[in-house]
């Protein structure tokens, strides 16, 4: 197996020189364009000494140049290292150091917390500025553009498939964590899902690739949604794309704006839409609803899957957007540490919410080692088998506890719950670590909160749980109501109490102007709490 992300793009480039690789704001690159100033981003790292096994930040919002660099860090056998653009200081510090980060792209909006921080990384060779007009060259960094122009391209070369990919995930507790990958095994598992996308054989070595990117008749035109520096616009976004010699379309801009995507989309006549559950569809499918009651909708006919990861994606909100557009709707399941399933869902068929189907070697297990039986009711933490991660970079404890033998087969637990239906589909319940103890009933959250959010005035919803004393945790659901329409937390309770069982209902309901997340749609429970705490304890 020698599968690779820099052998299997630069054979792309190869193969479709004068095809779109990426479009950005407006800018297009072509695979031949795209894969020369990848090679020489790699030669400015060369000449740094940046090379096998090297870590590299990428402190960028969605780009051509985060692509490009990626590419360029892939080629020198390097790993790149995604980095959340929201962090401040010390949590710059801490996921830099963290990694052993020896270079840094950012770009200029970041100078000057770059600035700030410099004389803390320690392990830092190498700074690059990517312009965006906001800011001048920091003193001592490298500019991006000036760098491709006089750094020749590095040499291609045999690059090690047992080499290490990393990402990190912020998780539901405690500081980022760095979950390892072999490389090799990496790329080869986005071939085989792209392939069976296709409905045609996977290569099974690089040798075989060339041949099986011309029997792709249609490369996607991939729009990710949600920001590059998380798994689910990277993996899905990007890199899936990409390995079937397709187009990645990015804006850099910052927010979810859904009337800009949705003319993205028609623009750039996109395939493939990437977003992160509700949070992002909900908005999606409000601004087409909109458009067509102007009379002017958007035209979606180029669209061919919706796909999301991450956060629940209800089924009411799938049913809106199928009114819109016949196309395929896949929910997967998954999380940085492993894919547990996917729920498809089309015109023929509607999923119900948080029902999937459970990938091959995915097993739902008992907290003391028992498989669940279909139909028994029984509750267990997902675990996944197949390509399950090295570890935590640089934590052997967590690694242990996450990653772990049953009956001689190596499983990732990633967190979540659920229980299996008999006829072996599952029902996702949520992360344990957000679970809610009221009155020694276990209540998890998303649960709560898609049942707040079947109400029709409400637009976002977080549940979490303050002190009580006497049922120990007492449900708090934080919500925002839909501009223009009035609710009141009595009519929320009340609505609750047709749709869940009682120990489940929201005790009390806080309305919020608007419910925070992160930018890739993930909860933001710490603020939630936060506001809970602060209206309720």
């Amino acid at each position: 197996m020698d599968f690779h992300f820099a052998t299997a793009m630069e054979t792309v480039a190869d193969c479709f020189p004068n095809r779109i690789a990426t479009i950005a704001d407006g800018r297009y690159l072509n695979w031949e364009s795209f894969e020369r100033r990848a090679a020489s981003i790699a030669g400015l790292l060369e000449a740094h000494g940046i090379s096998a096994d090297s870590k590299v930040g990428l402190y960028l919002h969605n780009s051509n140049e985060y692509q490009e660099a990626q590419f360029g860090v892939f080629k020198v056998g390097g790993c790149p290292i995604n980095v959340n653009y929201r962090y401040k200081a010390d949590e710059l510090v801490y996921l830099l150091d963290n990694s052993d980060a020896e270079a840094v792209f950012f770009q200029s909006c970041y100078a000057m917390r770059i600035w700030e921080i410099r004389e803390r990384l320690t392990k830092v060779k190498l700074l690059v500025q990517i312009d965006d007009g906001t800011e001048a060259l920091l003193k001592g960094a490298a500019d991006y553009e000036r760098a491709i122009r006089e750094n020749p391209p590095l040499a291609r070369r045999q690059q090690n498939p047992q080499g290490v990919y990393m990402l990190y995930t912020g998780g539901t507790t405690g500081m980022p964590k760095g979950v390892m990958y072999p490389i090799g095994a990496f790329t080869q598992y986005f071939i085989v899902a792209g392939a069976a996308g296709q409905a045609i054989e996977p290569p099974a070595s690089m040798s075989e690739f060339a041949d099986y990117l011309q029997r792709i008749e249609q490369p996607p035109i991939s729009l990710p949604g949600c920001p590059l520096m998380h798994g689910t616009g990277m993996w899905l976004g990007s890199f899936s794309p990409m390995l079937q010699g397709g187009t990645v379309v990015t804006t850099s801009k910052l927010g979810m704006e859904p009337d800009r995507l949705l003319g993205m989309v028609e623009e750039y006549r996109v395939t493939d839409l990437i977003i992160v559950g509700d949070a992002f569809a909900r908005p999606i499918l409000n601004a087409l609803d909109d458009a067509k009651r102007r009379g002017t909708p958007y035209d979606i006919s180029s669209l061919k899957q919706i796909g999301s990861s991450g956060v629940m994606w209800s089924m009411e909100t799938k049913q809106g957007l199928l009114a819109h557009h016949d196309m395929v709707l896949a929910d997967i399941m998954g999380s940085t540490e492993g894919g547990m399933g996917s729920s498809i869902t089309t015109r023929e068929g509607i999923s119900a919410t948080a029902k999937f189907e459970l990938s091959e070697g995915v097993r739902v297990i008992t907290d003391d080692g028992r498989v669940v039986e279909p139909g028994s009711g029984e509750m267990g933490k997902i675990a996944t088998s197949g390509l399950v991660p090295l570890g935590y970079y640089k934590d052997a404890e967590k690694s242990a506890a996450t990653f772990r033998e049953i009956d001689g087969v190596r499983y990732s637990f990633p967190g979540d719950y659920a229980t299996v239906e008999a006829d072996g589909s599952i029902i996702l319940l949520g992360r344990g670590s957000a679970c809610i103890n009221t009155a020694g009933e276990k209540v998890f959250p998303e649960e709560v909160e898609e049942a707040v959010k079947r109400f029709a005035p409400v637009h976002d919803c977080l549940v979490v749980s303050v002190p009580d004393e006497r049922f120990g945790e007492r449900i708090v659901a934080v919500a925002s109501h839909l501009d223009g329409v009035a609710t009141t937390q009595e009519d929320i309770i009340d609505f609750c109490r047709e749709e869940l069982a009682g120990y489940k209902v929201p005790k009390q309901v806080l309305l919020v102007e608007q419910v925070r997340r992160a930018p890739n749609g993930k909860a933001d429970y710490k603020w939630a709490k936060a506001e809970a705490m602060k209206a309720f304890a």
